[in-house]
């Protein structure tokens, strides 16, 4: 790659995927976009927009989308990984075959690699154990971020300069990113709140009002932390932009996926009539089971986490679910 920019390959054409390849594109970068499927990678190309997820949203010159995965990042600057987590651990190997220690890489995608329940930048550490690695997570909307519309997030690495690096490329006048040096903490805000945004979603379909709705986030919050200081995680983290600040707007508002997903089972949809209306990746899904998972072998308590499994997985009632975690016993507000 060349040009006065850097040079970019954002890995991963959904809605998220490509909002921020707008994003960087726009701030002068050069990016290529990579889908997984060829017929798809070539119309966004042919398109110059994501009809699919993002219509009506023009390319900017500089972004060029391909299902050529070596091409995307030989020579890349930086690498952007934003894929489902269930794929994560497929795109780290298909990366380490092509470029075996490349000098930076980054994320934002959300959640915990199935199955052993890594954090993911264990599992990128894993294949890459000499590559600085940073996640960008924080309160965000594909579509608002798309849009220039104003938006912060969190740029985390263990590498100060990575991260500082990272933010600046994707920082403009709309656009501010922060750094920290908590990968943990991060990582641990920005999948598990998709857990509570399913339950909060849920309260509000069956009516429950703006009260539980407070509730359900402000104890939602205290087990994120819970489980995020277990696993070696900053308390300030979850104060933040990648704590507090994701879990409000995936709480509250319609745009996000999982609040959607806990309104159609409210609904009484099934799992699949609920997918099948969102037309897109529902994480929490996933989440709450490896959430639920890694809490039990930690021994942290979770209860939303619990009765989100338990619905999805189990049949649970919604109603009976979210009363259940209102009449659970009293207790001091501690944690």
């Amino acid at each position: 790659m060349s040009g006065e920019g850097a040079g970019i390959a954002v890995l991963g054409a959904g809605s998220w995927g490509t909002a921020l390849a707008i994003l960087l594109a726009r701030n002068g970068h050069e990016i290529r976009l990579w889908g997984h499927e060829p017929e798809p990678a070539a119309a966004l190309q042919r398109d110059r927009e994501n009809r699919h997820f993002l219509p009506g949203i023009p390319f900017p010159e500089g972004l060029t989308s391909s299902s050529d995965l070596a091409w995307c990042i030989t020579d890349a600057e930086e690498i952007l990984v934003v894929v489902p987590s269930h794929a994560f651990g497929s795109v780290m190997q298909q990366i380490s075959t092509i470029a075996p220690n490349p000098a930076s890489l980054s994320w934002a995608t959300k959640g915990l690699e199935p199955e052993s329940l890594r954090l993911l930048h264990e599992v990128a550490r894993a294949r890459f154990p000499d590559t600085d690695l940073a996640v960008v997570s924080g309160p965000t909307f594909a579509l608002e971020v798309a849009k220039g519309m104003p938006t912060a997030i969190t740029v985390a690495s263990s590498n100060l300069q990575h991260a500082t690096r990272m933010a600046g490329y994707l920082r403009n006048d709309t656009f501010r990113a922060y750094t920290s040096d908590d990968l943990v903490g991060v990582q641990i805000g920005g999948a598990a709140k998709n857990v509570m945004a399913i339950a909060a979603g849920m309260s509000d379909g069956l009516n429950f009002g703006a009260n539980a709705r407070a509730a359900l986030i402000t104890r939602g919050l205290a087990e994120i932390t819970r489980l995020g200081l277990a696993l070696g995680g900053q308390h300030d983290t979850f104060m933040g932009l990648a704590g507090l600040g994701d879990l409000v707007l995936t709480c509250t508002d319609n745009l996000s996926r999982n609040r959607r997903m806990g309104l159609a089972l409210a609904e009484g949809l099934s799992i699949e009539e609920a997918r099948e209306r969102i037309g897109q990746e529902v994480e929490g899904l996933a989440a709450a089971r490896d959430f639920r998972r890694k809490a039990e072998t930690l021994n942290v308590d979770m209860p939303i986490t619990e009765q989100v499994y338990r619905i999805i997985y189990e049949g649970v009632d919604p109603a009976s679910a979210v009363k259940a975690l209102l009449s659970r016993e009293q207790k001091p507000e501690v944690g």
